[in-house]
């Protein structure tokens, strides 16, 4: 197995404050950018998680036009994603466009208070998943830059781990506020606004604009091309597509987009498990809540896991727990244990994955062509995702929940086989080792 090389390369300088040898753990860059994350999720969670019962009993709308709605808000986000990296790397200010995308995400939050029907609520809301498109590539390009490449598993983990307390948090709040607040819905949104203002205020205040340097040059592969520097040339559009030529990168997107086809949406997930167990109606709010604590509680030692031994072995093994999860749902007694045991798969496979395959993009792309590079894999694997919710919602009509599932499952083993294949390469997905340099020859006094 490969373990990746955790000595610090001869010559490497150390943090402020750190002693010789030793760097700090997490960078404050990526700290504040999960302060940001775990605000922004708090508020977004808030409107998520009554925003299905708000269209559909509020409002009237359908289940269907629900779901073709959903469908449309989250194409939107993974094709805007592609624009938000470039324009970082182009423009060279990946803080500015990540605090656009955060601006207008607040922004839509008070115009929910105004929009009464499902026509003014779903572009008020696809306007809401522009700006979260416009912010996760320039976002995640922030954390990897401010990173040393031995410690870029580490650093994600930290921050979806944050981002997963605002997840847990925000339909907590709703929950409370609802039960309190005489506005209702009402109350929800506008106290969702001001909680989503805060986050852009601590994001102007907190994080920097520019990356230290040398995290950035010690997260950037020897080999890879357009090697950054204060006087790399500008970013165009055919730099940008030349990174596809990247053997490596292309692999990435690749393996993330087939998975991707295959792994069933966590809505699906929870419907899957109320169907198998029969659980409770009362109940099924809460299965999301267990997921994102196993994924909050391994998200840091899983991040670090991977740095260490490599993070194809982990993002693999990670799709592997989840095919043991669809298991179980295939063929395992409804227990009561069941439930418990499908969660517990299931936030693992998120924390084996979510920041891990940032992680490695990190490893691969330059860093003038971080945000595009983070961009390129993230929109394949969330329109993979898209596709695979709709074949999945078409199956479960036709075939029914459990054969649906199966061929789910089986797509799922074929694909995971055909990425261990393809990033069988260490260099892949694993921090890049600096190639030691040869002892110098003494001096030889005459």
């Amino acid at each position: 197995m490969y373990l990746a090389d955790r000595s610090a390369p001869a010559g490497e300088k150390t943090a402020p404050g750190a002693g010789p040898g030793r760097t700090p753990a997490v960078a404050p860059a990526v700290l504040a950018l999960g302060a940001v994350s775990l605000i922004t999720d708090i508020s977004s969670e808030m409107v998520t998680a009554v925003l299905p019962l708000y269209l559909i009993a509020g409002l009237g709308l359908s289940p269907l036009g629900f779901g073709a709605l959903d469908g449309v808000w989250n194409g939107v986000s993974a094709l805007v994603r592609l624009t938000g990296g470039h324009l970082a790397d182009r423009i060279r200010n990946h803080k500015l466009i990540a605090g656009l995308g955060y601006g207008l995400s607040a922004l839509c939050k008070p115009l929910l208070l105004l929009a009464h029907s499902a026509g003014p609520i779903g572009l008020v809301l696809a306007l809401e998943r522009t700006g979260k498109g416009l912010r996760t590539a320039p976002r995640d390009a922030l954390i990897s830059l401010s990173t040393p490449a031995e410690q870029q598993g580490r650093a994600f983990g930290v921050h979806r781990a944050m981002d997963t307390t605002g997840a847990l948090l925000g339909p907590l709040a709703a929950f409370f506020i609802l039960s309190a607040a005489v506005g209702g819905y009402d109350a929800v949104f506008g106290v969702s606004a001001c909680v989503a203002a805060l986050g852009v205020v601590v994001l102007i205040l907190f994080v920097p604009g520019r990356a230290a340097r040398g995290a950035a040059a010690a997260a950037v592969p020897a080999q890879a091309p357009h090697e950054g520097g204060p006087t790399a040339p500008a970013v165009g559009l055919r730099e940008a597509l030349a990174l596809l030529r990247v053997p490596r990168l292309r692999a990435l997107v690749l393996c993330a987009a087939l998975l991707g086809l295959t792994t069933v949406s966590d809505a699906f997930v929870y419907l899957l498990l109320q169907d198998r167990t029969g659980l409770d109606a009362r109940w099924f709010p809460l299965l999301p809540l267990g997921t994102a604590t196993v994924f909050l509680l391994l998200a840091v030692p899983a991040g670090a896991l991977a740095d260490r031994i490599g993070r194809r072995t982990v993002f693999l093994a990670g799709h592997a727990l989840l095919l043991a999860g669809y298991g179980l749902l295939l063929w395992a007694p409804a227990l009561p244990a069941l439930p418990h045991l499908v969660l517990a798969l299931h936030g693992l496979f998120y924390a084996a994955t979510d920041g891990v395959l940032p992680a490695a993009v990190a490893t691969t792309v330059p860093g003038e062509l971080r945000g595009t590079g983070l961009a390129l894999v993230g929109t394949g694997q969330a329109l993979a995702r898209v596709a695979c919710s709709l074949a999945f919602g078409g199956a479960w009509t036709l075939w029914g929940p459990g054969p649906a599932l199966a061929a789910a499952a089986a797509g799922l083993l074929c694909c995971a086989t055909v990425a261990g294949f393809v990033l069988r390469d260490p260099r892949a997905t694993s921090p890049a080792r600096p190639q030691a340099a040869p002892p110098a020859e003494p001096a030889r006094r005459p």
